[in-house]
This record gives structure tokens, sequence and C-alpha cells, in this order.
């Protein structure tokens, strides 16, 4: 085998990696910004990987896209797009998913139908609010892409259809996991009429080709790539800390958590991905620096600074709405502030506390649904925080391995590119590195005191 190529197109940016098919080693990369918004023209994404894989491709063999996740891309009949393209952090929908919960029987019926109840950030939801909020944008829809689909979709040269994955399609609302069928009714009931939608390929499938002959892999969501990249195993439990924070692990079980705090989503290999999804992660840290006039490199020496607990200071950071739990108005609470403990180092301390606990809850969920939690990995922007490190294991119940810094839904798109050559029964083995995070007494007081402050709901916006 000669070399692959991943991309991973992120609410963020276009990030490619050409690795080597067989090794999986790093040969070239390339990166390019996306605009900073909730909605977005798909145009952006294309002009981004163009530049981004300027001079990058040559010798690449084949190519798969992994995407964020549930954003909505509209089409019309000739295949142009409609309106700019929500994405999942845009929260505009979160009435619609209450909605079509009551509308369908409650949040029991979404479980057993697709595995996740909506949410804002799931696609079904977005389609609603559309048909209610621009019923003359609607009338234009023929077809739904999500933005992995899109742009594979016109990276094609050979004229075929919009495809997508398994993986990306079960975090739309309309698409079992179980059954690995779609399900016009919901989309009927979302939208008020079906929409074409892509075909859903197999894991290994070639679903076509570039101008310059490059065969494209199907793809999928950015979560599902992850876990590919990470060569993740039964036991296993990703905890990936980025613009959003997630937890997610492989199973051999379609999860339907009736409680919606589990998405129960299939996986890039013929598996499946509970996942638990949070709004608030790494720009936690961010905010905290910019409170308090520092450097965000300063967070870690001053949260490590301060005993565990920071001395009772709590934060729960909803500073975006959060998704689990399902507070897309609710903002932040700092909780048990006192003069005595009003510093600089406790406010460091409990903002990173107060990003993991968040995390913690979600690795419980997980572990609720039958998910086994034998170690957590950490990934993401603020995996690399010492502070992180440190913290991480004492809240999480379980050992803590920090993988070797790399752009892994990249690597997992291009593994999937591997496979696609290959056509094997699974993809090639490519090894990952890990180094244990320094082991920890658990900290139960402080993840009881983040409780009872998440308990009290969160401040609403007026």
């Amino acid at each position: 085998m000669g070399l692959v190529a991943g991309v991973d197109s992120s609410t963020q940016s276009t990030k490619i990696l050409v690795c080597d098919a067989e090794t999986g080693e790093v040969v070239r990369e390339g990166r390019a910004a996306h605009p900073d918004a909730t909605e977005v023209d798909p145009a952006h994404w294309r002009r981004a990987f163009e530049e981004a894989s300027d001079g990058l491709l040559d010798g690449v063999e084949a190519l798969a896209v992994g995407g964020q996740q549930h954003g909505m891309v509209c089409l019309d009949g000739a295949g142009e797009v409609v309106r700019p393209a929500l994405l999942w952090n845009d929260t505009r929908s979160a009435g619609a998913a209450e909605d079509l919960i009551a509308e369908l029987g409650g949040p029991g019926e979404w479980a057993k139908a697709v595995g996740t109840v909506p949410v804002a950030s799931i696609t079904v939801t977005k389609l609603r609010w559309l048909a209610t909020a621009e019923p003359e944008n609607a009338a234009r829809v023929e077809s739904v892409l999500l933005p992995h689909d899109w742009v594979t979709h016109v990276l094609r040269a050979d004229g075929g259809g919009p495809t997508t994955d398994r993986g990306d399609a079960s975090g739309t609302g309309y698409w079992s996991p179980a059954t690995g069928e779609y399900r016009p009714d919901l989309l009927s009931l979302a939208f008020g009429r079906e929409l074409r939608v892509p075909r859903v390929a197999g894991p290994a499938d070639v679903v076509g080709e570039t101008a310059s002959g490059v065969r494209l892999a199907a793809g999928t969501g950015d979560n599902m790539a992850a876990a590919l990249g990470l060569g993740l195993r039964p036991g296993d439990v990703v905890v990936s800390l980025g613009t959003s924070g997630t937890a997610f692990g492989v199973s051999g079980d379609a999860a339907a958590d009736a409680s919606g705090l589990v998405a129960g989503f299939a996986d890039a290999t013929g598996r499946f991905l509970p996942l638990v999804c949070t709004l608030n992660a790494a720009r936690v840290l961010t905010a905290a620096a910019d409170l308090l006039g520092r450097p965000l490199s300063d967070i870690d020496g001053l949260a490590l600074s301060a005993e565990p607990g920071a001395g009772g200071l709590t934060l729960l950071p909803y500073l975006d709405g959060e998704r689990t739990p399902n507070r897309p108005d609710a903002t932040g609470l700092l909780g048990g502030l006192t003069r005595g403990n009003m510093t600089p180092a406790n406010l460091a301390r409990a903002a990173v506390e107060g990003m993991l606990c968040g995390l913690a809850d979600a690795v419980d969920a997980l572990r609720a649904v039958g998910t086994p939690v034998e170690r957590v990995l950490l990934i993401g922007g603020a995996a690399a925080s010492e502070a992180v490190r440190v913290i991480a294991p004492a809240l999480f119940g379980a050992p803590v391995e920090v993988p070797a810094p790399a752009e892994y839904v990249a690597r997992g798109a291009a593994r999937q590119a591997a496979w696609a050559l290959t056509g094997g029964a699974e993809p090639p083995q490519w090894p990952v590195g890990s180094t244990p995070a320094p082991a920890a007494a658990h900290d139960g007081a402080t993840r009881a005191r983040y409780a009872a402050l998440r308990d009290s709901g969160g401040l609403r916006q007026q």
C-alpha cells in the first residue's frame, strides 16, 4: 500500500493528514480555518479543503472525510445549498426538540426508534425549526446532508449521488442504529414531508473518485473517526476535551437511553458508539484565563497550586448553555464563594474541576447503560493541560491515559481510507502510544459539591 489521506472537517478548521497506509505514520499535514459561527455557508468548507490540501495529496491513493456531526446542509432540486448550514452547536431548535419529543410520545419512544432523544444539536430538530421559522426556504429543500456527506460529495468527480455512513447517519435522529434503516416517518414528522437522504455506505466501501483519481472512502462523523484513529476496544472510554466535550466507548450492542443522557450512535466499523456530549469543555479554561486576566498557560500552575476542591469553590460551567443535561438556555454558576476562597488559584482549580466533573458525569452515564469503563483515554486540546492530567483520575474513577498528541479524527479518517484500499474484514492495525496519568484517590467530595450545584439547575437566561 502507498499513501492515504484523512480529513477532519471540524467546527473550527479543516485538518488533513497524509499517512502511510500500512503503518499510519504521518507523512504530511495541512490546515485551514473555518468561520467562527454556528451557521456557515458550506462553501467555506470546500475552500478550506482546497487551501489545506494544496500541494499535499501527491501520491495519495485514497481519502476519507471525518466531519462535525449533526450539521444540517439543505439542498434544492439542482443540488444547490438553500441556506447556510446550521451546526451542531446552534441551539435555536431547542423548542423544536421539545415539540418533537412530545409528538412521538415521549423520550422513550425516540430512544426506541433511533437510539437518541432529540436535543437542539440533532439534525431532525433543525429540520423542524427550518420548516417552522423559514417556510420559504423549507419549500425549496429537496434533500438533506450532513457536513461530511457534503464535503465527500463535492469532492466526487464521477457524478454519483450523495453518500453517508452508519456512524454519522446515527446522529441525525432519522436513522436507526438498531435496524440499520432510515425512518422516513420521523423525517416527515419533523419537516412535514419526506426528503431525499444519502445512501448509507459500508465501513470499507469506496464511494467514488476525485477528479485526480483518488478513491473516496465513505467517511464518518468526527467522534466515530476519533474512535477509529485511536483503535478503541471494549473497556476503553474516550473523553475528548475540545470545543465540546464528549465521552464515548465501543459496544457490541445498540444503546437506547430514555433519559436522553446517552446517544446510541453507531461507529465506523459495524459496531456501536454510545456517546455523551457536553457543550462546555476546553473553552471553560480559556474563559477562566480571560476572567483572571492571565494567559491560558498560567491556568495549569494556578490550578495545581490550589488544594483539591478549590477551597469549596465550585464552577458549574454552563457557559454556552448545555446539551447534557439538556439545558440550552442555562448559564453558569459559581458556588461556595467566600472571602477566604476567592483567589485566582482556587478559581483556576474550580474551572478545571468543573469542566472535568461535567465529563465525569458523562462517563457515569455510559456506565449506567452497560458500557464497560476499564480505562479513560484523554484527547483534545485541553488534554495537553498538566492540571487536567493530574486532576482527571481523581474524578473519573478509572485509570487515565493520555494518547500521544495527534489529530485523531483525521487519523481515523485516514485509517478508514486505508481500509477501503485493502477491502479487508477489519481496518489495518496502526499502533497508538499513550502515557498513564498519575494515579489519585477518588475525590468524592468535589463530585458531590458539583452534583449539588448541577441539580440546582443553573441560572436561566432572562
